[in-house]
């Protein structure tokens, strides 16, 4: 009987635990590969999906993850659609006086212009971004006409079609998209670097959630796995961290 009665309680004691775990729901795009896209399967994926899904075994959290589009993927988080966003999200000044910031979890990284021909005019031309990014702010700045889009994927599309000289936008987006292009889309001007890096995006008052996924994110720095990451999902050429 005593045997019994202790079953009983280690049960109910694991339920309790199992009840209490954090739940955290976790705001992505699904349009920014490979940090993250849709697979074939119709399913969240990419570079940011692994490495959310490890911040959470180390963090001991509870996550499942929500596709928002880019354009309200800020006011979602803060109206509590959702408690983290990562979603390829650069940590600047003005993004952190509405939201923090976990530490980076990818290095600083380079922004480039990708155009149809090498002559584009990324000095005075028109220059697709997509909206509400460092790299349309950048444009915005300059002496280019800026011509937003609300998904990156219609940046691109307004190179091919002719509707913008060039597209601004992370160069590890564009990458793939030159080399895959068969020389219809090239490389134009220097890189730029803009913005701290990418890191996770919560609510001002949830400072204990920062803190578990802050130290998450340092262990895997520690341990050499987020660099490894880094590398499956970026190439042997990403920045990585030293």
């Amino acid at each position: 009987m005593f045997k019994t009665l202790m079953t009983v309680g280690v049960a109910l004691a694991l339920t309790s635990g199992a009840a209490m775990a954090q739940t955290v729901r976790i705001g992505t795009e699904g349009a920014y590969a490979p940090y993250n896209f849709i697979n074939d399967a119709g399913e969240i994926d990419g570079f940011e999906k692994e490495l959310g899904d490890e911040l959470c075994v180390r963090a001991e959290l509870t996550c499942e993850w929500v596709k928002n589009d880019w354009d309200s993927i800020i006011p979602n988080l803060v109206s509590g659609n959702y408690d983290a966003i990562m979603a390829g999200m650069s940590i600047t000044d003005e993004r952190d006086e509405v939201i923090d910031f976990t530490q980076n979890y990818t290095p600083p990284a380079a922004s480039a212009y990708a155009a149809a021909a090498e002559d584009a005019d990324i000095e005075g031309g028109v220059i697709a971004a997509q909206t509400a990014t460092i790299q349309a702010a950048h444009v915005a700045e300059g002496g280019a006409t800026l011509l937003e889009f609300a998904t990156p994927e219609e940046t691109v599309a307004a190179v091919r079609n002719g509707e913008a000289d060039a597209v601004f936008a992370d160069k590890d987006y564009l990458v793939p998209l030159v080399e895959e292009s068969g020389g219809a889309l090239v490389f134009v001007g220097d890189d730029v670097p803009l913005g701290g890096g990418i890191g996770v995006g919560v609510r001002e008052s949830d400072g204990e959630l920062k803190d578990k996924l802050d130290a998450a994110i340092g262990s895997m720095k520690e341990d050499g796995t987020l660099n490894a990451m880094i590398v499956k999902w970026f190439g042997d050429g990403a920045a990585i961290y030293e």
